[in-house]
């Protein structure tokens, strides 16, 4: 192996409670890669049960197979093994009911807010007045660090410039002053009978594959989601309470997921209301959330506190602007 691809590959590990499970990370493309076997071991299931997931997830297209998998060979195998991404984990751990996929589910929900609440403050208004002083300051910190350690001031300006609105948003979700954003201003009309249906259809097809059960997407009680819908369309004064269309489909994701209308299948039934809300609307706006990046975000809810309600619907509306 090249040094240069050794330097790109680290490990992830999880410590389950049947033991800790070494994943290859490959930080140039910024995810990890796991064999099956791995993968059962992680979720505690069958390996036919991740073998159909992973077959499902590929053939409807939810991930791509072209960009996430691969095959390598082992010291003690004479075939190449197939390796899986992160977004092909975390699919698999969606739609997997067991003891060790929740607890992982949890484990990937707390790692996601760690790296959201903990992050860097920078100042971006005060960056681009001040280049000058912003080079100086990189190279008294430059001076701080082993003599081995070189900080390129441009490489660093770049960085800070690429991802300027994450240092902005990091910062109001520290000082709890996040607030939703949203660019679409239009009418969308939705009525619980319409997203009753679809999700039907979504039970159907995936009662169809075997991956849900008869409890999947019946209400608790009747009109649990004419009121969920009846929420987030609400208006007073001939003005909607969550004017974009961006603040619509993050409360409806919101309400699906913690108001738990139905006996099963909250997250799932939550998680399709969204996109497919998305797209009833139209725009481009359901292709910026990737199936792995809709996994977390459904997690991140539902592991949320309930008074954190505004900081997560904010959060959901700025990954759509």
């Amino acid at each position: 192996m090249k040094k240069a691809q050794k330097e790109k590959e680290t490990s992830v590990v999880f410590q389950a409670k049947n033991g800790a499970i070494e994943l290859r990370g490959d930080v140039a493309r910024e995810t990890i890669w796991a064999t099956q076997a791995q993968i059962v071991k992680l979720f505690g299931v069958d390996q036919s049960v991740v073998s159909r997931h992973v077959r499902n997830i590929f053939k409807d297209g939810e991930v791509s197979p072209k960009s996430n998998m691969q095959k390598m060979h082992t010291a003690h195998s004479d075939r190449p093994v197939a390796l899986y991404s992160l977004d092909v984990v975390l699919a698999v751990g969606y739609r997997t009911n067991s003891k060790v996929a929740i607890a992982f589910r949890q484990w990937a929900t707390k790692t996601l807010r760690e790296h959201i609440t903990r992050g860097y403050t920078i100042n971006r208004k005060q960056i681009g007045n001040n280049y000058d002083a912003f080079m100086r300051a990189v190279g008294d910190i430059q001076s701080l660090l082993p003599a081995h350690v070189t900080l390129d001031p441009n490489q660093v300006l770049e960085l800070i410039k690429e991802f300027a609105s994450t240092w902005v948003s990091l910062d109001a979700y520290d000082k709890d002053a996040l607030k939703p954003i949203g660019t679409t201003k239009k009418a969308v009309r939705l009525s619980a009978e319409e997203l009753s249906a679809a999700i039907s259809r979504l039970r159907d097809e995936l009662m169809r594959k075997g991956e849900a059960t008869d409890l999947f997407a019946h209400e608790r009680q009747a009109g649990t989601v004419e009121g969920i819908v009846g929420n987030v369309m609400q208006a007073f004064g001939g003005k909607s309470l969550y004017a974009s269309v961006e603040e619509k489909a993050a409360h409806l994701l919101y309400f699906m997921v913690k108001n738990h209308p139905f006996s099963d299948g909250n997250k799932r039934s939550g998680a399709f209301a969204f996109v497919w809300f998305l797209r009833k609307a139209g725009g481009k706006k359901n292709r910026v959330i990737t199936p792995a990046a809709l996994t977390a975000l459904t997690l991140l809810i539902a592991e949320s506190d309930p008074a954190h309600k505004e900081k997560m619907t904010a959060l959901v509306t700025r990954l759509l602007a």
